[in-house]
């Protein structure tokens, strides 16, 4: 397993869109596994392969507080079902940035697992606003982009020069 290297906005590699899983294989479980040991060690709760700046519809999530319920979406499409609600969300590639989304309630997934296997869930609360959070990702869309203009300007602005100060300091 490795830890992988999270895409930090406004890098423009986030805006990209990912493309579908056709292979199956021992590559597809390591890129999972290395996801997974990422997301846990950030910490987070969620990750797309965009962010990690692989270009495959893959997402990893775990909700736990023991962080020992690992969720993999391969191909997650998204139906809303219904209802509204506003959650307050952060992001791996947003850090130390936090804002409220307002997002679908109830919603469908479909997906593969790490196998192939397709499976379907109906979900609320966290685990859907989590799972319409990473498929955002896999579309090339930051939650900032829920943001107002000025906001987002804020935002950029604020890690840009976070990111600056530490290339300066390492250097």
């Amino acid at each position: 397993m490795a830890f992988l290297d999270i895409l930090v906005y406004p890098d423009k590699r986030l805006r990209q869109r990912a493309e579908p899983v056709t292979v199956f294989d021992a590559e597809l479980e390591k890129l999972v596994q290395d996801m997974a040991e990422t997301m846990y060690a950030a910490p987070g709760i969620g990750l797309a392969a965009i962010q990690v700046n692989v270009l495959k519809r893959v997402v990893v999530m775990d909700l736990s507080e023991e962080k020992n319920d690992l969720k993999v979406f391969i191909n997650p499409e998204i139906t809303p079902l219904e209802g509204t609600q506003e959650f307050e969300e952060g992001c791996l590639s947003v850090p130390g940035v936090f804002a409220s989304v307002e997002r679908v309630e109830r919603v469908r997934i479909n997906a593969m697992d790490v196998k192939g296997n397709p499976f379907e869930l109906e979900t609320d609360g966290l685990l859907s606003v989590c799972i319409q959070h990473e498929v955002d990702h896999l579309n090339g869309k930051v939650f900032v982009d829920y943001l107002s203009r000025m906001k987002q300007d804020r935002v950029r602005k604020k890690l840009l020069k976070e990111q600056k100060e530490s290339a300066s300091q390492a250097a």
